[in-house]
């Protein structure tokens, strides 16, 4: 393959340099092999800049709300539970755990500002 022939002659390969041929005879660069669909990219991009946000926010909430929003949506290295599970660990009733819920995420959205 070209990459290895040219080892020896170059420390450096460009992203668009040509590397080889393809079935049809175009010519295949890295980058056609790197290439990756940029819209999962643009996600990934996204969701690291809202976890951000998230983590900045989350001081708003009361140590309660922190510990029932980590439980229920398995944030840090917490596993996902039930509303249920999670009255059951607090020792408090589900509905009680469903108005923490809702009051934390209420108050997150808040912080977080309009989209």
């Amino acid at each position: 393959m070209h990459l290895r022939t040219t080892k020896r002659i170059r420390q450096e390969i460009m992203l668009y340099d040509p590397i080889g041929a393809d079935r049809e005879g175009n010519e295949i660069s890295l980058m056609d092999i790197l290439r990756s669909d940029e819209d999962e990219v643009l996600d990934a991009v996204v969701l690291n800049i809202d976890r951000g946000l998230l983590a900045e926010r989350f001081g708003c909430l009361s140590k309660r709300e922190q510990t029932v929003l980590e439980l229920r949506f398995g944030l840090g290295q917490q596993e996902r539970l039930t509303q249920r599970q999670i009255g059951r660990q607090l020792g408090i009733s589900r509905s009680y755990v469903s108005r923490i819920e809702k009051r934390a995420l209420g108050k997150l959205l808040n912080e977080m500002g309009p989209c």
